[in-house]
């Protein structure tokens, strides 16, 4: 049966998450007719995140009702090239989002601005510790765009999101209380940090007498009410605990649907598709430029959609997927280091510490905010020196309360009966004084860290599935250790009755049946070399002019932080360029 050819419009996005709903909201405004591709269902605060319906853990939190189906598509994970590729059948590792507002639906809200010299790490290595300091099939390299080339970007997306936070350095000159470690800002935050909870306040006291530099996490839960740029109304947090993994029914979480989309949604130049899952982008007969996409439309047609220009907004592993059952640039061979994509997969190093104190010092981890909490940097990115210590990359460091919430976040002391009368006491006597501090650590690229397509299995549709072949290595394994002692450290200055970590150590292989981040990065990374690099500096694909590639596909490798603030900042710095130079004389511009 042939696929049904739809009328043609001026732009087509594929994935309607955070990037998808910024690049909607950015090309309209240039007066393109628009169209976003969404394969998962409409969602909206209201209905669909409405209380108390959405306060349901074993539906959200447990069964995970706003993620990925893995039963339709998936990917495979290996941990070396020697081994056979599994699908990941079960959600543990990381949790794909689903539906209209992506992952931008089901985070914590914490959003952090690279510090300058992530984002020119190769060089800064080079210069600060000489070039024979990056270990042998270390793949790291500069972003080929700088701090202060994407400060507007940062600025403009925590105005949109209602960003709570205290500045460390405003144009230059630091500022008490904030981060002093971080890039200049041309201004404040939009809103004042939110309130500390106790365990905030243990953190901030124990660092402060370890001479580190405590600040609050800059948070996309708003800590007062909120009317942003576009007119979107936020209301304050409430301290619910159920950030991670539900909608926010409060409006006080920033996603596209609490900051974006009432606008967008509103405008004659735009509309939206769901269900809709495009199986690749179309190209000329010279492959020099693509003509639109196909997807299957929510009744099972095939359909061909024209465009004249091509934007890949999905998740990560979507984006590289798509780039490569396309045929848009070369795919990476390890053997060789040739070809660009799927090429710097990398993740993020996570570690903790939980905590157990008397009752003199109550936590109430029920009171809990998605990106509520103190954390320190002294020990991340090139903030500290690594001469002594022979790897690259460091982590910031938290103490952070999300929620309690009574099935997924029970914190028990090592030895506790995991069942039965003892595991009941535990709960009775632990619950409203624990609390744990964890550290989110830099993960570097590698020659054999990398994705490809797989080939045995497939989707529901018939097309293969990506495969990972990806394993800790030693430089990421050795700085998650240095950072083990620093944590350690904090926690006993802290105070409690007991204490236990949970860190990797040497010879421990990637593990997917625990959650650790949804944090992936790289396959499409961007540069100024294309032949280390899918994209170029603007996101846009080498090869196709007319394809440009955003998210965290295009991080080289992974930092100390949530990605989602760089990734808002890079799509406006992407469609800034579109605007202003690809729509004047479409083409390669760089």
């Amino acid at each position: 049966m042939a696929a049904i050819k739809k009328p043609s419009v001026d732009a087509v996005l594929v994935g309607f998450g955070w990037t998808g709903a910024i690049m909607g909201m950015e090309l309209t405004a240039a007066g393109l007719k628009v169209l976003a591709l969404e394969r998962g269902e409409n969602r909206d605060t209201n209905p669909d995140f409405a209380y108390p319906r959405i306060t349901d853990e074993l539906s959200y939190g447990v069964r995970g009702k706003l993620f990925q189906n893995l039963a339709k598509e998936t990917v495979t994970i290996r941990h070396t090239t020697a081994d056979v590729a599994v699908p990941y059948r079960q959600l543990g590792s990381f949790l794909p989002g689903d539906g209209v507002g992506g992952a931008g639906v089901h985070w914590n809200g914490q959003q952090w601005r690279a510090l300058p010299d992530d984002l020119r790490i190769k060089s800064r290595v080079m210069e600060r510790y000489g070039k024979k300091f990056i270990p042998e099939g270390m793949q790291i390299q500069d972003w080929g765009v700088n701090y202060d080339e994407l400060e507007p970007h940062f600025n403009h997306f925590e105005k949109v999101c209602g960003v709570s936070g205290k500045a460390g350095n405003l144009r230059g000159q630091v500022q008490a209380g904030g981060n002093p470690f971080e890039g200049a800002r041309s201004e404040e935050y939009p809103l004042p940090p939110l309130t500390s909870t106790n365990s905030a306040l243990l953190f901030d006291k124990a660092t402060r007498g370890l001479g580190y530099h405590p600040f609050p996490q800059a948070a996309a839960n708003a800590s007062r009410a909120y009317t942003n740029p576009h007119g979107a109304q936020l209301g304050p947090c409430n301290f619910c605990g159920f950030c991670e993994r539900f909608g926010c029914y409060m409006y006080a979480k920033a996603s596209p649907q609490t900051t974006l989309l009432p606008t967008l949604m509103s405008r004659s130049n735009f509309e939206l598709r769901t269900r809709s899952h495009v199986l690749r982008v179309n190209m000329s007969a010279d492959g020099k430029r693509a003509t639109g996409v196909t997807y299957i439309d929510a009744q099972g047609n095939e359909v061909e959609q024209p465009a004249d220009l091509v934007v890949l907004c999905a998740y990560q592993f979507h984006n590289v997927r798509l780039l490569m059952l396309s045929k848009i640039g070369k795919q990476y061979d390890p053997a060789t280091g040739q070809g660009v994509v799927g090429r710097n997969y990398a993740y993020q190093m996570t570690g903790g510490v939980s905590m157990f104190f008397n009752s003199d010092q109550p936590m109430n981890p029920f009171a809990g905010a998605g990106a509520g909490g103190s954390v320190i940097d002294d020990f991340d990115g090139d903030n500290f020196d690594h001469g002594p210590l022979g790897f690259v990359g460091g982590a910031s460091i938290a103490c952070t309360v999300t929620g309690g919430r009574p099935i997924q976040q029970m914190i028990l002391p090592p030895g506790t009966p995991a069942w039965g009368a003892g595991w009941k006491k535990a709960i009775k006597d632990n619950y409203r004084y624990a609390i744990s501090i964890g550290s989110q650590g830099s993960v570097m690229s590698y020659r054999d860290n990398y994705l490809d397509l797989d080939p045995t299995y497939k989707d529901q549709h018939g097309q293969p599935l990506l495969r990972m072949t990806f394993d800790w290595k030693a430089n990421d394994i050795n700085m998650t250790q240095f950072i083990k002692g620093k944590m350690e450290g904090i926690a006993q200055a802290m105070g409690p009755r007991q204490m236990a970590s949970g860190f990797k150590k040497m010879g421990d292989h990637y593990d997917t049946r625990a959650y650790q981040s949804t944090h992936n990065t790289g396959g499409a990374p961007m540069g100024t070399d294309p032949s280390t690099s899918a994209v170029n500096r603007y996101l846009q694909t080498w090869d196709v002019p007319n394809v440009f590639v955003m998210g965290a596909s295009a991080f080289p490798q992974n930092f100390g932080y949530n990605p989602t603030g760089i990734v808002g900042a890079l799509a406006y710095w992407s469609a800034k360029h579109i605007r202003e130079r690809y729509l004047k004389s479409p083409g390669a511009l760089a």
